[in-house]
């Protein structure tokens, strides 16, 4: 079995936190059935492994997670608007080792959006993040296809190392007491595709790797032309 780590702590709330349902309008079309960003981010730079684009940025070794996961959601928004950028592995675990204090403790990703916002990450910075219903399907839907993608925190069920590494689908399973982070970037009628260590994987039960995920959240990029891209999101 391969080495990955886990990261994500427990969900942290504030009450201030903007929530996604209250800024939807009946005026909105409903989302297509499936989705899929990585085919526009591909086209946009011409090429096509996820492996190259998405790396595991230590997070094999570190339960670096949650930062992993925005450093994806960089790549798949610069990828968006046809610029390509990775960020580097050591730049990813500086920016983990800052938020921890220089410990390898893991994070909540409240704390990391919180960061974010206030500072810009690989020369990107968000406008805003706000939280979605995890059992609300078409709201998730929604961000994923309005906002190109979702920043997600799940409670790890017993079998996701193994079922990673063997190219299968999450799967619902006992839980453990270990949280991860990741990213969303696409949804189907059988559930999600996240990024994670290094690679694409299918998730079952939509929504969450398992009826465990507490919320999620999206996001907006800044950026200097409105006319761009429109952001992102997140789920924490």
């Amino acid at each position: 079995m391969s080495a990955y780590r886990f990261g994500k702590h427990p969900p942290k709330q504030d009450y201030r936190t903007l929530r996604f349902k209250n800024y939807l309008t009946d005026k909105l079309a409903p989302p297509p059935a499936s989705y899929d960003v990585l085919p526009r981010v591909y086209k946009n730079l011409k090429m096509s492994d996820p492996t190259k684009l998405f790396p595991v940025d230590g997070n094999d070794t570190l339960g670096d997670c949650t930062i992993a996961a925005l450093a994806h959601a960089v790549t798949t928004y610069r990828g968006l608007v046809g610029k390509k950028k990775i960020m580097a592995k050591q730049d990813v675990v500086k920016l983990y080792m800052h938020l921890t204090g220089g410990i390898d403790s893991g994070l909540n990703e409240l704390d990391v959006l919180n960061y974010w916002r206030s500072h810009a990450v690989s020369g990107d910075e968000i406008l805003a993040y706000a939280s979605i219903d995890v059992k609300n399907h078409i709201h998730v839907q929604q961000a994923v296809q309005l906002f190109g993608g979702v920043y997600l925190g799940f409670q790890v069920q017993q079998n996701c190392i193994q079922e990673f590494d063997a190219r299968q689908p999450w799967t619902p399973g006992p839980l453990t007491n270990d949280g991860h982070a990741v990213f969303v970037v696409a949804y189907d009628s059988t559930g999600v595709t996240v990024l994670t260590w290094g690679n694409t994987q299918k998730a079952t039960c939509h929504g969450g790797m398992n009826v465990s995920t507490k919320h999620m959240q999206f996001f907006r990029r800044k950026q200097k032309k409105p006319a761009l891209h429109q952001g992102s999101t997140s789920l924490s």
